[in-house]
């Protein structure tokens, strides 16, 4: 099969099963997600805080 005929068909398929499917209902972000920008966000916090100069 070639495979913009292919693509087309898989295409078509798609949003048949899309139509069947229905809306989706809103997620909340996954865990993986609000966890990663809380640990860049601690990161930030911790890089622009200045640091205490070392005694000697």
């Amino acid at each position: 099969m070639h495979p913009d005929i292919h693509l087309a068909l898989h295409h078509a398929r798609a949003a048949e099963l899309r139509a069947e499917a229905g809306p989706r209902p809103a997620r909340r972000p996954a865990l993986r997600t609000r966890l990663g920008w809380t640990l860049i966000e601690v990161g930030l916090k911790l890089a622009t805080q200045p640091r205490p100069l070392p005694a000697h």
